[in-house]
């Protein structure tokens, strides 16, 4: 099943000097502080409009904290000129309840960062389409049943939001169109018992009815910290009738992503894992909708991966600060990686770092 985006796989790969830095850095302290994220996922608020059953976050509480417009502009231009190439807006709330997310996407673009989004799609301003959208590499919704029903009962909201985000979604793929934009416009539904009688439907509503580029269909990971456990035990061997179900779907437009290879892994367990999380605190960062920044998006509130908070302090001295300093040494040194969650954002970037560094392939100059 196509993939053009490399969903399913990772990107580290096109950044050669960057990673050929890391490699030089190894232990080094005073080399490791001046490697800057590639990426960076921010959180404008901390409030969220559902309550989806399977959310990882569940534990910070959806708080009405939100990062204010100026704070975000200083980083974001601070952290465009140490070499940050891309940042997500989305994070422990929903994105697009922040009043100024617009400018935040404008500050980013001007910082030359690429910018992305994933929302649930049931908030769009004016705002965001004629100012924002023009400038984004993609956006991606939540949006997970077919119907209506199953879509009130899976994000907790009320079944007439289910139209809502796809006249949203619609929208902007019409502006799109009009404006001759680039964003990318897809979607994505987490594979839950639930759902998956309905994954065809919604993947026929997505490319026929909406018009997105792609629908991605993703496996469910049980965060450590969440409250919800109540699919902690899913098991997705029994799903490969769906996946070429799907198949028959894909055309030159449109394009479903199967995430075989991580459901694969999700079954699998830690049974091929790698012992050292190498991409923490190197390639990625993630910032709170309080500004606190964090190495770690599946240890959010753990003091032990917060480097400092971008209300109080510029992003280049939390970077190379002293809480930085300390998580890297622990990273290396003392987190037992099976503590982890299972196919975290990371998970793809550190299987290849991990053969990087260990180099255990016989005869490697032999290309």
């Amino acid at each position: 099943m196509s993939d053009r985006y490399a969903i399913d796989s990772h990107k580290l790969i096109y950044h050669p000097r960057r990673v050929a830095q890391f490699l030089d850095a190894g232990d080094d302290w005073e080399k490791m502080k001046t490697i800057y994220p590639l990426y960076v996922e921010i959180s404008p608020v901390g409030a969220c409009n559902h309550r989806c059953t399977f959310c990882a976050v569940d534990y910070i509480g959806y708080k009405p904290v939100r990062l204010p417009l100026g704070v975000i502009e200083r980083a974001l231009t601070e952290m465009g000129r140490q070499g940050v190439k891309s940042v997500m807006f989305a994070g422990e709330g929903e994105p697009m309840l922040h009043p100024e997310i617009d400018r935040m996407v404008m500050a980013a673009s001007a910082a030359g960062i690429d910018t992305a989004m994933t929302t649930n799609a049931s908030i769009l301003s004016d705002a965001f389409v004629e100012r924002a959208l023009p400038l984004m590499s993609w956006i991606k919704a939540s949006v997970n049943a077919g119907t209506s029903e199953t879509y009130s009962r899976i994000h907790q909201t009320k079944e007439r939001e289910f139209e809502r985000v796809q006249a949203n979604l619609k929208r902007m793929v019409e502006a799109r169109r009009q404006g001759g934009y680039s964003c990318v416009l897809g979607a994505q539904i987490l594979l839950l018992p639930e759902n998956a009688a309905e994954v065809e439907r919604l993947a026929l509503i997505c490319r026929d009815e909406i018009g997105l580029d792609y629908l991605v269909i993703k496996p469910y990971s049980q965060h450590a910290f969440s409250v919800t456990q109540r699919y902690q035990d899913i098991d997705y061997q029994g799903y490969a009738e769906l996946q070429s179900q799907l198949a028959a779907l894909n055309t030159d437009r449109f394009n479903v992503v199967y995430r075989e290879n991580t459901m694969k892994k999700h079954d699998e367990g830690d049974a091929h894992r790698y012992n050292r999380c190498q991409a923490t605190p190197a390639f990625w960062a993630y910032i709170m909708s309080t500004g606190a920044v964090y190495g770690c998006s599946a240890y959010l509130l753990d003091p032990r991966f917060e480097y400092g908070n971008i209300n109080e302090s510029p992003f280049r001295d939390i970077w190379e600060g002293e809480a930085r300093r300390k998580n890297f040494r622990y990273v290396r040194e003392e987190l037992d990686i099976h503590e982890c969650r299972l196919n975290c954002r990371m998970d793809e970037v550190n299987r290849y770092l991990d053969k990087l560094v260990k180099q255990d392939v016989q005869h490697i100059n032999f290309i």
